[in-house]
């Protein structure tokens, strides 16, 4: 194993499983992509107008997040600094828009490929990268943050505006999804689970877009050398039953058939999106 990463402490014996049909969405192609690689690019997958109702919707509780963060002791939250980068969090359930958005048709079939039959949302966050910002967002997985099992769930990374390589889209590093959660280091910018890779690749999307990449795939976010503010919507989803292990305290609790970990199943934001692979009521 290269000597940039190694394995998480509670990453044992994660195997890989590829993809099987039928599918709703994707081709058989488009799969076997998504498992060689960890990730893929779905373009004009959302409609102008969905679009202007998202960014009506979050952008004054985004503005209401810098503010709280310009006025707090701390002058920033962990990885949030004002004037720099945002994480407004847990939308679904304030703004109807954004939480009728991560339950639309699109995500239904999204998830029914790359997760199966029966899905929840498992993290809902808006991220807003501010203008001549010059740092950029370290190489982590999505998993490395809070360890989930199952350890592969899913990233849907939506642009509100054009992501491009000078206001800081995505980066990813195709293939390193098969070997589970990697271990992380906490830097000033957030966890990293490597400082670079040679085959690292950027993914520009245009807005309406959606980049899809599993939790286990290592990627960041370049800095923002324009002057607009980058302007992204992260929907996540996870198998039902997914339970959290992210810390100590979290890996003692325990159920009576022995299964560890927090249930991943809070009814005002971790609702289903199926059931039996049909919609959730």
């Amino acid at each position: 194993m290269s000597p940039q990463f190694e394995l998480h402490p509670l990453n044992q014996g994660f195997s890989w499983r590829p993809h099987e049909g039928p599918f709703r969405l994707f081709n058989e192609a488009e799969m076997a992509r998504f498992d060689a690689d960890g990730f893929l690019l779905l373009e004009n997958a959302v409609d102008g107008e969905t679009l202007s109702a998202l960014r009506a919707e979050i952008d004054p509780l985004e503005q209401a997040e810098e503010k709280a963060l310009k006025e707090s002791e701390e002058g920033r939250t962990f990885i949030a600094l004002p004037d720099a980068i945002t994480f407004t969090v847990h939308l679904v359930k304030q703004l109807p828009a954004v939480r009728a958005f991560s339950k639309s048709k699109i995500f239904q079939d999204i998830t029914h490929d790359l997760i199966g039959p029966n899905v929840r949302l498992y993290w809902d966050q808006a991220v807003y990268k501010k203008p001549e910002n010059p740092k950029e967002f370290p190489f982590h997985q999505d998993n490395g943050y809070t360890f989930i099992e199952p350890q592969a769930y899913l990233t849907c990374w939506v642009p509100l505006v054009d992501a491009t390589v000078e206001n800081g889209c995505p980066w990813v590093v195709p293939g390193l999804h098969k070997l589970g959660t990697l271990e992380h280091k906490l830097m000033d910018l957030g966890l990293q689970c490597m400082e670079d890779h040679p085959e690292a690749v950027p993914v520009p999307a245009k807005a309406g877009s959606i980049v899809i990449f599993s939790s286990l795939t290592p990627h960041r976010t370049g800095p923002n050398l324009t002057r607009g503010i980058r302007k992204a919507l992260i929907l996540q989803y996870a198998p039902d039953g997914a339970r959290m292990l992210g810390d100590e305290s979290q890996m003692n609790l325990m159920e009576d058939d022995g299964t560890k970990g927090i249930p991943q199943d809070d009814p005002t934001r971790q609702f289903l999106i199926l059931k039996d692979g049909q919609p959730a009521p």
